[in-house]
């Protein structure tokens, strides 16, 4: 009698075979990965933005993404970089080779001393460490106490990852690397003091940090940008209730940076107020005569766009100034007083962030306005050109400062809707200013890795 034998009964047992063979050689497979050695022998940085995309580098910042070449990668279950456990994809996984990115969670000068700039692989019970520095992200500069002060006078440079300032380089190439002190916990600033010899040129400031190098805008000491000092650099226009040249102040007053000369006091009288709801309470316009196209065009091309090229001046509040007053920027003398269009920029310090926050200065401190936040160039895409149009169009070209004490609407100041409006009400405030000028607003390029 003939058996027959019914295979799909075996075919549980041949498929169960099977898999039982697969996970053998599986598990093989994967305790010989986990348990041959590994090494890294290189690491690239991955820069799309580079001309150089892949590049042997010997550090890394955070945020930048990392290839690590070697061997024995297969298998790796994690990867720590100063100690911090780092995400990786095991799709970007070969056993030479593979990819990670440097979290922006990762310690740097904060990392423990035994894993700080390490790279750590580690798959079971194997593991390599590799020197390799990390870095935060680049620093940055946004902003220059006060970008016209002597020499001698100390100056705070605020911005990002200003950690360990060894030596500030200011244009001339002077360097300064002595007397810095620095915000060791958040690098968010630094002093330094004002060497002698910076050229009326001016130029950005070069600062070297623990971070790597950074430049600030090219704003610093630029005095051939002067449209006014009081003192004989530009002509004063004396009109009508415009303040004249022996209405001007000159005691010397400020604590740090401290008065240069002649400067415009935008105040009342002595013993005197300025009342509520009235705009022109004080004004001061320039001569009109000055041409900024042939002033500045040298050194700020006609195609800048607007918000790379800005108005400064110094301001001194010793006093607080809150709740009511504010200065009116105008480019021409075309304006009335308190107007929230056109080519004007006001300047209300008291408000941040839509609400009443008293403002005052120690010493003379710099103010930057870029073109861009004057309401006829506010949206658009408008160059450095279309201001000098604006002037050379103007039947009165007369650039000057109204002080306004009238109503603030809140959503004229941040373009927004908003119903808030800041009522005016009589003032003593007393508000000086000084050396008005155009700057660039251009920073240079700088890398890690020079081409």
């Amino acid at each position: 009698m003939k058996k027959i034998i019914n295979r799909n009964i075996l075919k549980p047992f041949v498929l169960f075979g099977l898999i039982a063979t697969v996970f053998f050689f599986a598990s093989c497979e994967d305790e010989e990965a986990t348990g041959s050695p590994i090494g890294i022998s290189a690491v690239y940085l991955q820069d799309v933005n580079s001309t150089v995309q892949d590049r042997v580098v010997s550090f890394g910042r955070l945020g930048q993404l990392l290839r690590i070449e070697g061997f024995g990668f297969t298998g790796i279950s994690k990867i720590y970089i100063n100690g911090f456990e780092t995400f990786f994809n095991t799709v970007y996984v070969s056993d030479n080779s593979l990819l990670v990115r440097i979290s922006g969670d990762t310690p740097t000068v904060e990392a423990d001393e035994e894993a700080r700039n390490t790279i750590r692989l580690v798959k079971g019970a194997t593991e390599t460490t590799y020197s390799f520095e990390i870095r935060d992200s680049a620093p940055s500069i946004n902003n220059i106490s006060n970008t016209l002060p002597n020499a001698g006078e100390e100056i705070t440079v605020f911005g990002t990852g200003l950690i360990e300032v060894s030596k500030v380089i200011f244009p001339g190439n002077i360097e300064v690397t002595t007397g810095i002190t620095f915000d060791e916990e958040d690098g968010e600033f630094f002093t330094v003091t004002v060497p002698s010899g910076i050229p009326d040129s001016g130029g950005p400031l070069l600062v070297e940090t623990a971070n790597g190098r950074v430049y600030s805008p090219s704003y610093f000491n630029v005095r051939r940008g002067l449209i006014i000092d009081f003192d004989g650099t530009g002509s004063l226009g004396e009109f009508g209730n415009t303040i004249r040249q022996d209405e001007l102040q000159s005691a010397s007053i400020g604590e740090g940076n401290v008065s240069h000369g002649n400067y415009v006091y935008h105040g009342p009288a002595d013993g005197e107020t300025f009342g509520a709801g009235a705009n022109r309470n004080s004004e001061v316009f320039t001569g009109g005569n000055e041409s900024w196209r042939t002033a500045y065009t040298s050194f700020i091309p006609v195609t800048t766009p607007v918000d790379s090229v800005a108005f400064q001046f110094d301001v001194f509040v010793p006093e607080p100034w809150e709740g009511t007053g504010f200065i009116q920027i105008l480019l021409i003398n075309n304006f009335n007083g308190g107007e929230f269009t056109g080519g004007v920029y006001n300047y209300i310090p008291w408000i941040v962030d839509g609400a009443v926050e008293p403002f005052k200065t120690t010493g003379w401190t710099t103010v930057t306005v870029p073109f861009s936040d004057f309401y006829a160039f506010s949206d658009g895409d408008f160059t450095f050109e279309d201001v000098l149009q604006l002037r050379e169009g103007a039947t009165f070209a007369n650039f000057g400062f109204f002080f306004n004490n009238s109503d603030v609407p809140l959503g004229s100041v941040t373009g927004t809707n908003s119903d808030v409006v800041f009522p005016a009400s009589e003032t003593s405030i007393a508000v000086y200013t000084d050396n008005w000028r155009i700057v660039s607003l251009a920073v240079p390029a700088l890398s890690d890795f020079p081409e």
